[in-house]
């Protein structure tokens, strides 16, 4: 049953009060038992799906965001978009587009709805805008978290398997690190308990230095907690970049999505920037066989023609190695 207007809200307001006083080490365990109580039943779990293919495409909602963010189309219709327009069967979410609707389950009601009707497998919600993880002061970070836990629910209740999340923050790297694997601990903590993964993108700044981000992994330490490797993202600061091929690779053991990002494409169909046959070589060398979301973020084309180039070249690629096996 889901609960009723009042009952969500207060207990939202409890839960809130509750993490303003509650000390850091315990603030996963009270989150989980209040997101317990929030939570409808219902969800349905579901993990990364492959088949016989070497690994299967889904659409990473950004692709879109210039018709989302000029109301063009709506967040509940993006499964269906994925669906009659490109065939795909599996999305990606970003909370930006329903930034209010985490513990709205009348909303998530519908769009779990509506991606069933369609046959589209909602995989995970990226989620940005909700506090930087890795900061020095502690209730800035607690705030971070609290601010997490409940698309932990919605994600469950989707039935995705993961929420991604950011690994900013300041001080040194050390402490950086340090802060962002307690951070990641006790989401992945909260997220036992919904069958949920907690994944980290290279998502400019420190986290898209692959070497220090595959060090927060070894420091978090927990089966929940992984990366989504994305093709693209590893500017760090101004002209200073990360090489992409070296940080997908060092991302990849703990990979549990991966991020085709194109940005512009040649006369045969090939992205400008990145190699996508020696990415792609490195992705299935790791052993990954799950989801390869389609992100483009490009502007010389629309962000149709961007989708379907993308999706003719992961295609195509994909071919050539099967038929090279």
């Amino acid at each position: 049953m889901d609960p009723s207007r009042r009952q969500l809200l207060g207990r939202a307001s409890a839960w809130s009060a509750a993490m303003v006083i509650a000390p850091l080490a315990a603030h996963a365990a009270s989150a989980r038992e209040a997101l317990g109580a929030m939570a409808p039943a219902g969800a349905v779990p579901v993990g990364p799906r492959g088949d016989d293919h070497l690994f299967k495409i889904s659409l990473a909602e950004w692709s879109l965001h210039r018709e989302l963010f000029s109301g063009q189309i709506q967040n509940l219709d993006f499964p269906s978009v994925a669906r009659e327009r490109y065939d795909i069967g599996a999305v990606e979410y970003v909370n930006s587009f329903f930034k209010d609707k985490a513990c709205d389950w009348t909303y998530l009601t519908e769009l779990r709805s509506r991606a069933d009707d369609v046959g589209v497998s909602n995989l995970l919600i990226m989620i940005d805008g909700e506090g930087q993880l890795a900061v020095n002061d502690d209730n800035a970070r607690r705030d971070a978290v609290h601010n997490h836990f409940r698309w932990i629910a919605a994600a469950s209740f989707l039935g995705c398997h993961s929420i991604r999340v950011n690994a900013g923050g300041d001080g040194t790297p050390d402490q950086q690190r340090k802060h962002a694997a307690d951070s990641l601990r006790q989401l992945a903590e909260v997220g036992d308990d919904y069958d949920i993964n907690v994944i980290v993108e290279n998502h400019g700044g420190i986290s898209s230095n692959g070497a220090w981000l595959a060090s927060v992994m070894e420091t978090a330490d927990h089966p929940r907690v992984g990366t989504l490797p994305d093709f693209g993202n590893f500017r760090i600061q101004g002209d200073e970049w990360y090489d992409r091929y070296l940080g997908v690779a060092q991302l990849m053991p703990w990979a549990k999505a991966v991020s085709a990002k194109t940005n512009a494409f040649d006369a045969d169909g090939d992205e400008t920037g990145t190699d996508y046959r020696r990415m792609l070589s490195i992705v299935l060398k790791a052993g990954y066989s799950g989801y390869i979301g389609i992100e483009y973020e490009g502007g010389g084309v629309s962000e149709h023609e961007g989708i379907v180039a993308t999706q003719l070249l992961l295609q195509k690629v994909r071919s050539e190695m099967e038929l090279a096996r």
